[in-house]
């Protein structure tokens, strides 16, 4: 820091370190840590720096935080760069422009945790507080506030991040497999939305979410044979990136929902099936707010009628009422059978293991029942044909007779 001089030594070469990514400044000459209020001020004479210049850092005071944590937590370049750019996202928006360096801090750190979680880097929050040395409160309330006003931020630009990894734009593959840009970022967000209204997203790792996205809108923008054929593997293969096993899923649980939007398209007369909703994805994509009031409109009738079903007594019903009635338990257990969409940890409920009564301990000083006794006392009939059992027996002594006068 020239023009300024630590009076402890009078050294003048102090440098600015971000050690747990706290404002400090040392003095190179004799280690010590130095404050602002205590470096003595000299006259400085250089050249004319224009206002722009010297303000375009103090614009974003914690950018630097974030390339701090980043090191010290020794993520990989990715997190590094992705952190930034959700930094760079939040600082723009109005409600991170007029709050204190502290809060500014703290959102440094929520956006380092935030890429560390979608890129699948083990870390937790007391990791964060413990480098920005914060309140835990204020840093669950920007945390909270941040998620809020980035909403789908950190989706798109993670598949930003992740869709310039696909190589399959015309220079890369032959025109039947090739692709614009452009429009397959444009279909594959919009099915990144579809999955999240529909409850999809919901506790998943977003790098398969964003693969199936990919896969399906590849398939719809232009849904030839050799396009419907291919596989996920095979479509990995061809823009070259590695496959994720989970993507799998996630593509059957779009297709799902695809298909109980595409039934309510009024001008599709065949039905709609995962086989050919890829045809019908850029309608469904088009009208996809209406088509999902009128699913949930219809979804909610058939409900309606099937309760008035139940409650008309008909003989058959009444013979049928046993066996149902399990399966009704279920369904009231499970609310996530009731409703058109639901999250997938509601779907899938896990069963709950039923406790077992522990053993007791016998000693043999327990009490019998008359009936147990009775069960140990043979009847007649076990009698007779026991006495049976043993006259048609061989003795022992006939048989070892036997055996030495032959021998």
């Amino acid at each position: 820091t020239p023009g300024r001089m630590w009076p402890g030594c009078g050294g003048s070469n102090i440098v600015e370190d971000d050690l747990y990514c706290q404002p400090q400044r040392v003095c190179v000459d004799c280690g010590s840590v130095v404050s602002e209020g205590v470096l003595a001020s000299e006259p400085v004479v250089g050249p004319v720096v224009t206002y722009s210049r010297t303000t375009a850092v103090a614009k974003k005071p914690c950018l630097q935080r974030v390339k701090a944590m980043c090191r010290i937590l020794m993520v990989h370049r990715e997190i590094e760069q992705l952190s930034q750019t959700y930094y760079n996202k939040a600082y723009q928006h109005e409600s991170f422009l007029k709050v204190s360096l502290q809060k500014k801090e703290v959102l440094a750190g929520c956006c380092v945790l935030v890429s560390c979680r979608l890129l699948n880097w083990p870390i937790t929050m007391a990791t964060i507080l413990c480098l920005i040395n914060a309140d835990p409160t204020l840093v669950g309330e920007v945390y909270q506030e941040m998620i809020k006003v980035l909403w789908w931020s950190p989706y798109l630009i993670l598949f930003l991040f992740f869709s310039g990894r696909y190589k399959i734009s015309s220079l890369h593959l032959p025109e039947e497999f090739a692709e614009n840009s452009k429009d397959l970022t444009r279909c594959a967000v919009a099915l990144v939305e579809l999955a999240a209204d529909s409850w999809i997203v919901t506790g998943r790792k977003p790098v398969p979410i964003i693969m199936a996205a990919v896969y399906l809108a590849w398939q719809s923008l232009r849904p030839t044979k050799q396009r419907l054929k291919t596989s996920l593997e095979k479509f990995c293969q061809i823009a070259k990136v590695n496959k994720y096993r989970p993507a799998v899923k996630r593509i059957a649980e779009i297709k799902e929902a695809l298909c109980k939007l595409g039934k309510e398209i009024p001008w599709v007369r065949e039905a709609v099936t995962p086989d050919n909703v890829v045809q019908h994805v850029e309608d469904i994509l088009q009208h996809r707010y209406a088509l999902l009031r009128r699913a949930m409109r219809t979804h909610q009738d058939a409900l309606q009628e099937g309760r008035k079903a139940e409650q008309t007594p008909n003989s058959s019903s009444v013979k049928q009422c046993e066996p149902n009635e399990e399966g009704r338990n279920d369904v009231e257990l499970n609310w996530g059978k009731r409703v058109l969409f639901a999250p997938p940890c509601v779907i899938r409920a896990k069963r709950r293991r039923v406790e077992q009564p522990e053993l007791q301990d016998v000693t043999g000083d327990e009490e019998i029942s008359d009936s147990e006794i009775d069960s140990y006392i043979r009847t007649p009939q076990e009698a007779r044909d026991f006495a049976l059992t043993q006259k048609i027996s061989v003795p022992n002594n006939f048989l070892k007779h036997f055996l030495e006068t032959t021998m």
